[in-house]
């Protein structure tokens, strides 16, 4: 597992029709601000703030093909040739970080041959290291961007 202090972060939040809102830095809008939003934007802020990972070459909640369904990944981090590096799957602070949410991830994964793999509720943080899928390996910290 690993450890990120997340209290750095300073979300811009409003109310709007009575549901707190968070401004999306990577969508440019505001989001009703859900548990797993909240997760969301804290890893965002993170990436971009403290790992200085590009903004622009980061998408969220953009759709995928897993067979016949159409899905929503969480985030995808682009290397500067804008192939997919490092897949995000964020869940609410309440979902544990398992088998299940694992499995998710790799849904995605089949379709978008992301070199990191990062799961996180806000309390458990993991990332792994998949170039060599034969010895995937989970990491002390997240990667450095050099895309």
């Amino acid at each position: 597992m690993i450890d990120i202090d997340f209290s750095g972060a300073i979300l811009k939040l409003r109310k709007e029709e009575g549901k707190t809102q968070v401004y999306d830095i990577v969508r440019r809008k505001w989001i009703v601000l859900t548990p797993e939003e909240h997760v969301r934007q804290y890893m965002l802020h993170y990436l971009i703030n403290s790992l200085q990972y590009p903004a622009s070459l980061i998408a969220v909640e953009k759709q995928v093909k897993l067979g016949n369904l159409s899905k929503r990944f969480d985030v995808v981090v682009y290397d500067r040739t804008h192939n997919p590096w490092l897949l995000a799957e964020c869940k609410a602070p309440e979902i544990d970080i398992d088998s299940i949410t694992l499995n998710q991830l790799l849904q995605y994964h089949n379709s978008l041959q992301c070199r990191y793999w990062l799961l996180c509720n806000g309390r458990e943080i993991f990332c792994a290291d998949a170039a060599d899928a034969t010895n995937i390996k989970w990491l002390e910290a997240l990667p450095a961007y050099n895309g």
